[in-house]
């Protein structure tokens, strides 16, 4: 049977196939790109059989604990799991200038026999970053090199304890003509990476910007390459840094770790619980203390609020660090369930110290906070506001509230509004304030 010849229209920036030409890729968008290609396709009869690959059975391995190494940075490890896993690769990623190069520059400090590759800076720059942070590691090896097939080669040449890539948008591979940063070149060079690493067993982090839209730059495939996925937080003018697992194959997620930022680089936070509350914003209306949990950990976080009358026909509602649909539902739940006039209210929330949350715990110290800048009127600064807000206007348990109140105690609060039935053991120092609905809060509170 004959072979039949077709033939396909390819994307040289996005890899996209069409079955006709475009002067524009309906993927990526770019012009121009689309490229003719030929291919056959054989009759299924004449496919050569291929032999089945290797098959292992789980009962002939030995289990034991995964080796790590321990970098001494205490929140880098525990981001991680536990240290860095030999023959991984970590995909770290953020806005350009929040500090991921800083970060891994002091990684590399402390682990012998580094090679930092870098496309974006000379080895002088590099040398003069190292000197500004005062790292001295006469260990760490550089190059400057952007084709993946020579890093390559030069990682399977030196065996490092660690290779750091910065960044995977500047890394190109030969076998493809598009430029660096593409997609494809993106892809590429990642696949090329990950085989090395485990090939030689040679962790590899590999830096890579993110887009607007606080993507990282390049396919979702690139997340789903690697084994762990990093994201360096942070306001831009604010020193706190926050360092989040997306994904993590060799640990779990939920775990963060917090840096501060200073001139010898980003500094361990190790006792975070309360180093996002500013003492400058506590006592003004609108202000509301919480407590949320990130891994097995607790912090107490600062919700401020601020409610005016719109100049325009539609409220706006705008929120920088939480979520701004559910601002938009608690905001409902207070005009519907507590008769708080909030329809021709603009109201803007924001999270003290840059950090982005999602617990629901959070709830109730946001329609708090609101109810305090609407009637401008202070919360007391000696009290602790936990629960989640739903759509009844009750006040539903939250998880680990006993840790969360002893974390308040320590911190010298006075009084915690709880959901109600919530928690039944007493305090000597703390005084418990259970409440079953939002309209009771308050009141309670007020």
């Amino acid at each position: 049977m004959p072979i039949k010849i077709e033939t396909i229209y390819s994307c040289s920036n996005c890899g996209t196939q069409s079955q006709k030409w475009q002067g524009r890729c309906p993927e990526c968008g770019q012009w121009g790109t689309l490229q003719e290609k030929t291919f056959s396709r054989k009759n299924q009869a004449q496919e050569a059989k291929i032999e089945a690959g290797e098959i292992i059975n789980f009962n002939k391995i030995k289990s034991g604990e995964l080796l790590r190494v321990k970098t001494g940075i205490e929140e880098f490890d525990r981001v991680l799991g536990g240290g860095i896993v030999p023959g991984s690769a970590v995909l770290i990623g953020g806005e350009p200038g929040i500090g991921k190069s800083t970060l891994l520059l002091q990684i590399a400090a402390v682990i012998d026999n580094t090679l930092y590759v870098s496309g974006e800076e000379s080895a002088q720059q590099i040398k003069m970053r190292l000197d500004r942070l005062e790292i001295k590691n006469s260990e760490m090896k550089f190059s400057s090199e952007t084709e993946v097939e020579k890093i390559c080669a030069a990682i399977e040449k030196v065996k490092p304890n660690l290779a750091i890539i910065d960044s995977i948008q500047t890394i190109s591979s030969m076998e493809l003509e598009t430029e660096a940063g593409s997609i494809n070149q993106i892809r590429a060079a990642t696949v090329k990476l990950l085989h090395t690493a485990k090939k030689f067993n040679i962790p590899i982090f590999i830096i890579g910007h993110i887009t607007k839209d606080g993507q990282v730059a390049g396919p979702k495939t690139l997340e789903h390459l690697v084994d762990t996925v990093a994201y360096l937080e942070g306001e831009e003018k604010n020193n706190f840094r926050i360092l989040r697992a997306k994904k993590n194959r060799f640990g779990a997620t939920s775990e963060l770790g917090v840096f501060a930022m200073s001139p010898k680089g980003l500094q361990e936070v190790k006792n975070p619980a309360g180093a996002f509350l500013s003492d400058s914003g506590q006592g003004a209306p609108g202000t509301a203390i919480s407590s949320i949990l990130e891994g097995t950990r607790t912090f107490l976080i600062e919700t401020q609020a601020l409610a005016s009358k719109t100049i325009f026909g539609y409220p706006q509602r705008r929120a920088f660090g939480f979520d701004t649909n559910r601002l938009q539902i608690l905001a409902t739940v207070l005009i519907r369930r507590a008769n708080i006039n909030l329809i021709n209210q603009d109201i803007n929330l924001n999270i003290v110290g840059g950090i982005k949350i999602t617990e629901p715990a959070l709830d109730l110290a946001v329609c708090l906070s609101i109810v305090s800048a609407f009637k401008n009127i202070a919360l007391p600064n000696d009290t602790i506001i936990i629960g989640e807000v739903g759509l009844g206007g009750e006040i539903r348990k939250v998880n680990r509230l006993e840790q969360r109140i002893k974390e308040a105690e320590k911190l010298g609060f006075k009084n915690a509004l709880i959901p109600f039935n919530s928690l039944q053991k007493k305090y000597s120092s703390i005084n418990l304030m259970p409440v079953k609905n939002i309209s009771e809060a308050i009141e309670k509170i007020f």
